[in-house]
């Protein structure tokens, strides 16, 4: 008898989630092994809400495959919901597995990032006690790369795409007018450096810029960054910096954290403007991407969205094959030529490896700039464009239609 694939999102958005969400789409129709496929409403939470809808009829074309890939966001919506631990709330997973059984669901496919793998775990493991034939399966989707056991995670090569473009962009911005100038760039990553790092890529073009990088794998020191602008200042009339959002000070406090006298959170770049107007002078002035790092459809890596698709088609096959309570990954083989394989991880080794960290020997000594190995590392994750279709001189986005009970 044949059973039903769910799929659902969890946690931030990204430029290549919905192209992986395409590769599952496409392996589960074809599969005979799989009748239909349901979407869950905006992740776990939608699912224990019985918001379940129907996505096999809604995929007619190769065309909608295509314009789901290139469609950033999440199709199927998302939520930040951390389950509880089955002995706190038994009846809720009871319910989740009710709910699993009247939709005849033989295959879980989770979308998220860490924390989302978490469900996968909980999920999986009440599911092996119940003694349900249900295959759970975690699928890597974070711009921070910063998930254990995978060499990256889909959508990060876009991320750092789109800020390696925007970094250009900038660099050719503040070389405009004939006066000195520092232009600090507020860039994402609380806790890992992964996406800051990213800024660096200009220079595989022959850009010198940026020409300062701090990263939170490594302390802050406030007088040396005053120094590092001020050196850097005697070579260059425009000054560019790239600072990642969480860096802190080597007592543990965030640089954006309020100080003496303040009692508001402010963002990192508007804390180092003010230092450098009341030290350095000149004209200062700092710029945050926000949110369109991580969701920008316009200037995809192809390389991101070839890998994104495979991992999905690759994540239907191991569910088939009986996988379940493990999480797709990427090993690399090399940089030059590029190779990726694609395998699976036990759930658990995801969960108890925290945090992956920027590595320190790519740092470089004085904790203001990156080595080559860094370089090497982003580049293949860049390549490639993605052509996307437009209408009236605006991109084409995919959308299903959610109304529950289809």
């Amino acid at each position: 008898m044949k059973k039903n694939l769910l799929v659902a999102q969890s946690g931030g958005p990204s430029s290549a989630v919905n192209a992986t969400l395409s590769g599952i789409l496409t392996e589960a129709i074809k599969s005979p092994e799989i009748d239909k496929v349901y979407g869950g409403v905006n992740g776990i939470y939608g699912i224990i809400s019985r918001q379940l809808v129907e996505l096999t009829s809604q995929m007619h074309t190769n065309e909608d495959f295509k314009l789901l890939e290139t469609t950033p966001g999440m199709a199927l919506g998302s939520c930040r919901f951390q389950l509880p631990a089955p002995t706190a709330d038994s009846r809720l997973y009871d319910e989740i597995l009710n709910i699993f059984e009247e939709y005849h669901i033989g295959y879980f496919l989770y979308l998220g990032g860490a924390n989302s793998m978490d469900t996968v775990q909980k999920l999986g493991q009440y599911f092996r006690e119940k003694g349900a034939d249900i295959q759970v399966i975690g699928v890597p989707k974070t711009v921070d790369n910063d998930m254990p056991c995978t060499d990256h995670t889909p959508g990060f090569g876009s991320a750092a795409k789109f800020i390696a473009t925007s970094m250009l962009e900038i660099i050719r911005d503040s070389e405009a007018y004939p006066i000195s100038s520092v232009t600090i760039v507020e860039i994402m990553g609380k806790e890992s450096g992964w996406l800051t790092a990213a800024s660096i890529l200009p220079r595989v073009l022959g850009n010198e810029a940026p020409h300062l990088v701090y990263l939170p794998e490594v302390p802050f020191s406030m007088g040396q960054f005053i120094n590092d602008v001020q050196q850097e200042r005697k070579k260059h009339r425009s000054v560019v910096i790239a600072v990642s959002e969480g860096i802190q000070f080597s007592d543990g406090t965030y640089v954006s954290q309020p100080q003496s006298g303040e009692t508001e959170y402010t963002g990192v770049g508007q804390v180092l403007e003010r230092a450098l107007v009341s030290t350095v002078g000149g004209k200062v002035r700092s710029v945050v991407l926000n949110v369109l790092q991580r969701c920008s459809g316009h200037l995809l890596s192809q390389t991101d969205i070839t890998e994104a698709r495979r991992m999905g088609t690759f994540a239907v096959r191991h569910a088939l094959a009986g996988e379940t309570g493990k999480v797709m990954c990427f090993e690399r083989i090399s940089n030059a030529p590029y190779l990726v394989n694609i395998g699976v991880v036990p759930v658990e080794d995801i969960l108890q490896g925290g945090i992956k960290k920027f590595p320190l020997e790519w740092i470089s000594s004085e904790n203001n700039d990156l080595t080559q190995q860094a370089l090497d590392y982003m580049v293949p994750l860049i390549e490639g464009e993605v052509e996307y279709p437009c209408k009236m001189g605006m991109p084409v986005h995919f959308h299903f239609d959610l109304t529950v009970g289809k």
